[in-house]
């Protein structure tokens, strides 16, 4: 006959006078062997690390940014500044609407972004170009997505843009105001990054032959903010725009009629319709110069007109130069 399975019986010790306690041990496989006298304990088995919960796929994320957004709006849980700057829409809409142009259309490279502060006013000076001011729409997303402190840009703009229906009401959203030296002097003074683009018309609507030629600078009127509040002014040169829409003639009575300052023709519009409009994906370059402090002259030297001259004409000078430097170093308007 085969051997009996033994099953041995073990004592648990208990306090003085306490009555044993049995217990039944099984030897066999998948069970800890009994200890003997001055063994040590078995360690106890390690029980596995729980898997680390996968995350929400991107469009469930997106979903949720998404209702937020729609509550936040419904509840009125939004605040908006005295010059009409919405901070939730323009972070949840406007600028991700604009992104996929900056990313992958235009695939635009900053340099020289640590010569913008991470705080305090100060005022960016860019060149003009492109037919549509999309140079300014492409600057604002820049400072705040590739900058460390993702600054918003409070752009100056001419009073015809805050005419036009949608647009108009969409740029106050933005941030942008007229560009005006109260306007600028207190968003400035208040710690705000403010954008000018001093060519104006004269920069967006010249023709395609004269190309990264900068036009005048007006009278200087953004020097005269700058020095007033003493804060720096960073050159901003800006390669690509002037090829999204190659502006080869204009039709002055259109103009006059729907009265803009010009009514571009291009080799794509209005040949081909709305599919003209579709701008070109030229390779675009923003680079930011060193400041121009201010903070070394006093408030009264604004009224100074040579002084006023002198910076006006250094910052356009730096900006040319610059411009000619990015120019000679890209290969192709396309590829960069």
């Amino acid at each position: 006959m085969p051997e009996a399975h033994v099953i041995p019986l073990r004592a648990e010790e208990g306090g003085a006078g306490a009555r044993p306690r049995w217990r039944l041990r099984a030897e066999g496989p998948g069970r800890r062997p009994p200890r003997t006298a001055g063994q040590p304990p078995a360690p106890s088995p390690v029980e596995p690390e729980p898997e680390p919960t996968a995350e929400p796929p991107a469009w469930e994320a997106a979903l949720e940014e998404s209702l937020a957004f729609v509550r936040r709006r419904l509840c009125g849980d939004y605040t908006v500044d005295e010059f009409g700057f919405d901070k939730d829409l323009t972070d949840s809409l406007l600028l991700p609407a604009l992104r996929p142009l900056y990313q992958k259309w235009f695939r635009v490279e900053t340099i020289g972004m640590h010569h913008v502060p991470a705080e305090g006013g100060a005022l960016v000076v860019a060149n003009h170009s492109g037919t549509l001011p999309l140079d300014s729409m492409m600057t604002a997303v820049a400072l705040h997505d590739d900058h460390p402190a993702k600054r918003h840009l409070r752009m100056l703009g001419a009073d015809l843009v805050f005419r036009l229906p949608v647009l108009g009401a969409l740029a106050r959203k933005q941030g942008g105001t007229l560009a005006c030296n109260p306007d600028a002097e207190r968003l400035m003074s208040s710690g705000e990054l403010v954008g000018v683009w001093p060519e104006g018309f004269k920069g967006i609507g010249k023709p395609f032959r004269d190309r990264y030629k900068l036009q005048r600078f007006g009278r200087g009127g953004f020097v005269s903010a700058a020095l007033r509040t003493g804060v720096p002014i960073i050159p901003c040169s800006i390669v690509g725009a002037e090829e999204i829409y190659p502006k080869i003639g204009d039709v002055k009575p259109l103009a006059r009629l729907f009265g803009a300052p010009y009514f571009p023709i291009t080799p794509l519009f209005p040949l081909l319709g709305p599919l003209g409009m579709i701008p070109l994906p030229s390779k675009w370059y923003i680079e930011f110069g060193e400041p121009i402090r201010t903070d070394t002259y006093a408030p009264a030297d604004a009224d100074d007109p040579m002084l006023v001259f002198n910076l006006t004409d250094q910052v356009r000078e730096t900006i040319q130069h610059t411009l000619y430097r990015l120019l000679s170093q890209r290969r192709n308007a396309f590829l960069g």
